[in-house]
Order: structure tokens, then C-alpha cells, then sequence
């Protein structure tokens, strides 16, 4: 017997290794096998008694993988099986290797994205801890113990022991005084070993099923009954959370597991907290904010089967569920399930792959769908569309307010943060004890730092991006690389000492709001704000317990959020998304945006009232929004897309070369663009520097390639770009297929 091994230290190639006689091997081990005088880790891919030897190496290429070719009998052997429950199902590993297909990336790339950086690491320390319990029945001839003893012994029994810094906090005393007890033979104290939850020290009052309406019973009854992925269109406070759950509870019930996707990492601990309290211990979480540790036992205690629901951004897509029943993306539209590190995947995609090859369900909710899915239900008859058009609690949609901007600047004088309609409207609600939210997509304090002489604005060192000015510590701030500098005291263009801090961020708007409302208690929520651990979950906490009066935000509070004394929602610069004119997506994403936000007023039972401030009224995506008609944005814009050869209609990829030598970048992406031309099917933008031309010190040359299929377009790729010569010490080439950010 044989096994082909994909050894992570080295990409893009497969090895085969010969299985000793007596070991029981099974795909998807994680094993231990000589490679280079050295022992290292690899996985299972598949097994096959046929001898892999052949005469030629081309006869070694299996689905882009590079075959070891050795002489059999000096094929080595694996060294040991490193772990006999497999970390990988075969339907995971068939999963990996469509993705390495689709994306045109390496499998041990695709690999790599399945396994938590802990995971892969190795081994995490184990997390050890003292417990203390009680012994009962107490056995005869014990020491008496003090008046003091007899209490505390007393109150141990009581709360049945726990961890003893717990039973030291709840009951005033300390480790010696419980050890003494144990020497006593009362009480044991041990050492044990305990799995690391995010949810641990949480307290999550059990829930039971809502009662559904009739909208929510309906969709429910079409997705127990769906064969294809569900498209579940449902308004913002339709209630596709209960629909979640209680499809998750049938789900269960069958004896099958679930994954639930969130798009932003903020959403998380919401969404876990509601799950949590209807599934119990059953539920585990994924994603980057865990410390290795928790990542490490959490994702441990999915393979083992501990954990049948599983709760995460993108990553949690390909969780090691052992029987995958239901796989649910919510917001399915958002750009966050799009990878932006290779292999680029996009996770919404993945799961409806990942859901048919495993015969689960699949539902992808949304109150603004991507136009990709919309089309897939309304024009394709490839998912099944359920709407939901009414608010669950009965309760009516926001009215939405469009303010023209240019109306609300004095004459001659700078346009203000804040319009007096929307002044007025934040005023009254404070006064009633009402909550708000205000959105800016934009962080920081002044976008723009610039020169009042020349008008050149200070450009990161490093990037060809703006550098963005912060108010807290009077740093000038890179939001691509990072890189910080103090702001100059004379222009580097023309040596004038004058500046102009030009836009708003988040930050200046919360300064703006102290100064017309002193009395409002504001919380601000963006990158700065969010960066230490938990930071998300107490800030949303606090604004959940009325803790605040406002809650000022970038995209993060955009969706999901669920503040049912939230009566008023602002959105400040509605149409800063419109000015990309390199992003066709542009338009369905400030439709996007603006609809969702204004999703989060009026979700309990007051009135919710919505309003925009944009310079740019008329246009479609805000006027649509502001009206709630997805269905007639989405039509107009198909209509565009489809007359340009767009998305949805053509696939496009992106392939970016990046270098620290402009010229050997750019005399690559040249001489690819006509390598590329030759391709029959394929539609080639020509070379030309990236929209944004240098990041973190490497410039960037683009090519965008539209075809009529993915699997064209990575055929293609993998001619004109092999795998195995896309990295080198001066050149990198990254292919995005299906692209969603052309930056």
C-alpha cells in the first residue's frame, strides 16, 4: 500500500510514501515521514495499492499536482501516525482539492487554509487548573473541624466545588485554607486539564423556539423540504436568525451538524451568545480574535465530535464537522467572505460547494443579496428563493430621509459633519432615552493631511496611499501598511509650514458630537477603537445595557446588530463608495451598505426613522436603498452588467504582479499580457500600473482577464503562470479568480 502526502513546508507538490506492514493507515492521518534527512508532518490524501512508479515524471501530474517520481523500491516509508483520528473527512480533502482547481492555487495552499495557524503548528500547551470538590459521603473519623471550617466546607458543598480561584472569589477565602481542608479529607483539591473556551465564564441563560409567523414558517418549511442551496431574501428584522436556529434544531435532531457563517468577526459574539443559549455546550467558535489556544481546542473539539454547531467568519467554512447537515451563510452579500490573502476563496461559494458534495442543505440569507446569487435564484433556477418581506414583532420598516449636502453648506463655507434636520433628530431622541446609531465608513480623524500652499497631500512612505490623520496621538497613519510618522512642520513638496486637515473619520466626527450634544454618551467603534482582545463584545455590551446614547461606527456595526430601543440611524457620507471608479461593484455596495445600516432602526416596538446625507441624491443605489427596493436596483444593474460584460454575467479574474523593481514588474505583466492574448476565450485587459500602484514598498502592475468560465480562466493561469514560478525572490504574481476588490 501506498499514500500520497502533502507535506506543508512545500507547495504545490504531493509525495508518495510507502505504508509499513501492520500500520493502519487512513486518509486524512496526520503522520510523521522522512523528507530530507529530517522528520516532518504531512496528511493523508489518498491511498492506492497500485505502485506509483513510472518512467516518465509527466505521467506524475495528477490535478495540478506534482507526483514524486521515484523507483519504487526506494520509495521510504511513513514513520509513524502522528494522530489515528483523522484531521480531514474524504469529502473535505475532495472539497480542497476543487478549491486548488478553481482558485488555481497550489493544494498544499488550499491545505493550509482548512487548518488553523495553531492547528497546524502542532502542539499547543494543554491549560491545567486546580479543582475543588467536595467528599461525599463524608467518610467516618474525619478531624472535627472549626466553626469557621464547618461554614466553609458548608458553603463548598452548596455550590458543589469549581475551579478554585472561582471558589476562593465566591467565598472569600484562599487556596491554603481549601488545601488545608483537603489534607483534612473533606474536600479534594486536583489538578486537572481543561479544554479553553471563548465562552468560558459566560453566563448564558438557556432559550427556548420563538413562536415563528407565518413568513418564518413558511421558509423554514421550504428549506426542510430544499434540494438546492436556499437564496433566503428576507428584510432586515424578518426574523432569519429563529429561522437559523430552529432549522439547526431540526438539523440536530437528524443526527447531523451545522456551520454558521457571520461575516464580520464583531458579529461573533452576538450571534454565539444566541446560540449558546438554544444549543448549549453543543456550540463552538472560530476565528482570528482567539488566543492559539482557545483556536486550538475549539477546533480539536469539532474533529472529536464534542461540538455539532460551529459559529465563524469564512474560516469556519471548512470546520471538521464528522456528518454536515446544514451549512447557513448570513449576510451572504458581505465582501468579508472574500479571502484576501491567497488562495483567494470567496467562503460563500465554498459552502455551497461544500454543502452539495455533502449532501447538506445550504442557506444563504441576506436582505441585499450579492447580484451573483439573485441571478443564480431568479434568472439560472440554481438556488431556491424564499422571500420574507415583514418585520417579525409586526413592527414597520424605518422611514428614510435623503439630505442633499450641498443644500446644508453656508455660502462660501465648508459643508458640515452634521445637517440641522439630523442635528435636530439625535437631540429629541436622547431627550426621550432613545439610542442612536451614526455610521462613517472611514476611521481616524482627517483623511487627508494637506499642504494649504501647493495642495499635495502627505503620502505614506511606503504605499501610494494617503496618510490619515489621528487626533489621540497626533500621528499621521497608514491604513494599508501600518506606517506611522509625526505630521511634517513644513510641506515636503514645497517647504511651506502651512497644513489643512481635510474629511472627517470617525474620530472628528466624535469630537464634533461632544461638542453640540455635551450631554450624549457616546461610544465609537472602528479599528482604533476594537484592536485590544473582547473589545467588540464589550462595546457592544455596554451599548446593549443603555450604557451609551450613541453608537458611532464603521462598517463593523453595519449589519446584524439587533438594539431594539435604536429609533434613529445616520449615515454620514452615503456616497463616499461611489467615488471608486475603478470598482464596477461600487454601486451595489453603497445600495448595500445603506440598506443595512438602516436596518438597525426601529427593530423593537418604536418607530425607527433613517437619515442619509449624501451630495449625491439622485443617484440610483441611494435612491433605491432609501426606498427599500432591492428587487428594482437589482434589475437596473443587471441590466448594466450584463450590457458591459460584467459580473455576474462573465467571470473575471485579477492576476497582480508585485515587485520591489517597478520596471521588472511592469516588463512582467507586459510580457504576460501577450502570452495571455493567445488564449483562446479569454477577454485581456491590458498591463497597466494597480489603482492602488505601490503597497507596502512593492509595486503593483495589474492584468483583468474576463471569460466565460472560471475553469477557462485558471486553465489559462496556469499555462501563461505556473504554479511553482509565482513566487521568487523579486517577483510575485497573484491570480484572483472571481475578484471582488480590483485595488
Amino acid at each position: 500500500m501506498f499514500a500520497q502526502i502533502a507535506i506543508e513546508q512545500v507547495p504545490n507538490m504531493l509525495f508518495t510514501y510507502k505504508i509499513p506492514e501492520g500500520m493502519e493507515v487512513r486518509v486524512g492521518q496526520r503522520v510523521s515521514v522522512p523528507w530530507q534527512r529530517i522528520y516532518r508532518l504531512g496528511y493523508v490524501i489518498a491511498l492506492t495499492t497500485e505502485s506509483p512508479y513510472r518512467p516518465k515524471p509527466s505521467q506524475h501530474l495528477l490535478q495540478d499536482d506534482l507526483f514524486q517520481a521515484e523507483d519504487s523500491a526506494k520509495i521510504k516509508a511513513i514513520h509513524a501516525i502522528d494522530d489515528e483520528l483523522p484531521y480531514f473527512s474524504e469529502p473535505l480533502i475532495k472539497l480542497l482539492r476543487w478549491l486548488a482547481d478553481y482558485y488555481s492555487v497550489g493544494f498544499t495552499l488550499a491545505l493550509r487554509s482548512a487548518l488553523p495557524a495553531p492547528v497546524r503548528a502542532g502542539r499547543v500547551g494543554e491549560k491545567a487548573v486546580f479543582m475543588v470538590a467536595p467528599v461525599e459521603p463524608l467518610p467516618t473519623q474525619l478531624p472535627p473541624l472549626s466553626k469557621r471550617q464547618a461554614e466553609l466546607y458548608k458553603e463548598i458543598v452548596r455550590i458543589d466545588g469549581g475551579r478554585m480561584v472561582q471558589v476562593c472569589e465566591e467565598l472569600g477565602t484562599t487556596p491554603a485554607t481549601l488545601r488545608k481542608l483537603a489534607q483534612l479529607g473533606y474536600i479534594t483539591c486536583e489538578q486537572v486539564v481543561v479544554a479553553r473556551s471563548p465562552l468560558q465564564g459566560r453566563h448564558v441563560l438557556p432559550s427556548k423556539p420563538l413562536q415563528l409567523t407565518e413568513g418564518q414558517a413558511q421558509a423554514l418549511a421550504t428549506i426542510l423540504q430544499a434540494t438546492r442551496p436556499v437564496l433566503l431574501f428576507g428584510v432586515t428584522g424578518s426574523g432569519k436568525t429563529e429561522v437559523y436556529m430552529q432549522a439547526i434544531a431540526k438539523t440536530l435532531e437528524e443526527g447531523r451538524d451545522a456551520i454558521m457563517l457571520v461575516p464580520e468577526i464583531s458579529l461573533t459574539p452576538q450571534t454565539v451568545s444566541r446560540f449558546a443559549s438554544r444549543f448549549g455546550k453543543t456550540v463552538a467558535v472560530l476565528h482570528s480574535a482567539l488566543s492559539d489556544g482557545e483556536r486550538h481546542d475549539e477546533w480539536h473539539r469539532i474533529r472529536r465530535g464534542e461540538a455539532r454547531v460551529v459559529v465563524g467568519p469564512r474560516s469556519a467554512v471548512f470546520a471538521p464537522v464528522r456528518n454536515l447537515g446544514l451549512l447557513i451563510v448570513d449576510e451572504e452579500h458581505d465582501s468579508g467572505y472574500k479571502q484576501d490573502e491567497s488562495p483567494r476563496y470567496s467562503a460563500r461559494d465554498v459552502a455551497v460547494v461544500r454543502a452539495t458534495m455533502e449532501h447538506a442543505k445550504c442557506i444563504l440569507g441576506s436582505a441585499t443579496p450579492s447580484l451573483e446569487s439573485w441571478r443564480n435564484a431568479t434568472e439560472l433556477g440554481k438556488y431556491t428563493l424564499v422571500r420574507m418581506s415583514e418585520r417579525a414583532g409586526g413592527g414597520m420598516l424605518p422611514v428614510v430621509t435623503v439630505l442633499n449636502m450641498r443644500d446644508a453648506a453656508p455660502a462660501g463655507g465648508p459643508t458640515p459633519i452634521f445637517s440641522p434636520p439630523l442635528i435636530d433628530a439625535m437631540r429629541s431622541r436622547i431627550e426621550r432615552g432613545e439610542q442612536i446609531i451614526l455610521f462613517l465608513n472611514r476611521r481616524g480623524y482627517a483623511p487627508t493631511y494637506q499642504c494649504d500652499a501647493c495642495k499635495e497631500s502627505v503620502i505614506c512612505s511606503k504605499c501610494s496611499a494617503k496618510m490619515t490623520y489621528h487626533v489621540k496621538d497626533d500621528t499621521l497613519r497608514c491604513h494599508l501598511c501600518g506606517t506611522w510618522q509625526r505630521p511634517p512642520m513644513r510641506c515636503p513638496s514645497c517647504g511651506m509650514p502651512v497644513f489643512n486637515r481635510l474629511g472627517f473619520g470617525t474620530q472628528r466626527v466624535e469630537t464634533a458630537l461632544h461638542a453640540i450634544l455635551p450631554q450624549a454618551r457616546i461610544i465609537r467603534m472602528d479599528a482604533d477603537s476594537t484592536s485590544r482582545r473582547h473589545s467588540h463584545d464589550e462595546l457592544l455590551s455596554a451599548f446593549r445595557a443603555k450604557e451609551a446614547d450613541i453608537l458611532l461606527g464603521t462598517q463593523m456595526i453595519a449589519k446584524g446588530l439587533d438594539f431594539p430601543n435604536v429609533t434613529l440611524v445616520g449615515i454620514l457620507a452615503a456616497d463616499r463608495s461611489l467615488d471608486i471608479t475603478y470598482d464596477f461593484r461600487a454601486a451595489e455596495r453603497t445600495f448595500q451598505l445603506i440598506a443595512q445600516v438602516s436596518g438597525r432602526a426601529g427593530r423593537g416596538s418604536l418607530p425607527g426613522e433613517v437619515v442619509v446625507q449624501t451630495f449625491q441624491p439622485e443617484h440610483p443605489a441611494i435612491r433605491l436603498a432609501a426606498l427599500c427596493d432591492y428587487e428594482q436596483f437589482a434589475q437596473e444593474e443587471l441590466e448594466l452588467r450584463q450590457d458591459s460584460g460584467l459580473p455576474p454575467y462573465k467571470k473575471l479574474a485579477c492576476v497582480t504582479f508585485a515587485g520591489k523593481d517597478s520596471d521588472k514588474v511592469a516588463a512582467a505583466a507586459t510580457a504576460a499580457t501577450r502570452r495571455f492574448n493567445a488564449c483562446r476565450g479569454l477577454e485581456v485587459t491590458p498591463a497597466m500600473p494597480a489603482p492602488l500602484e505601490k503597497k507596502e514598498e512593492w509595486w503593483r502592475w495589474q492584468i483583468l482577464l474576463h471569460g466565460e468560465s472560471a475553469k477557462g480562466i485558471a486553465a489559462a493561469c496556469d499555462h501563461v503562470l505556473p504554479k511553482e514560478t509565482r513566487i521568487t525572490d523579486d517577483l510575485r504574481i497573484l491570480v484572483d479568480i472571481d475578484a471582488v476588490f480590483l485595488a
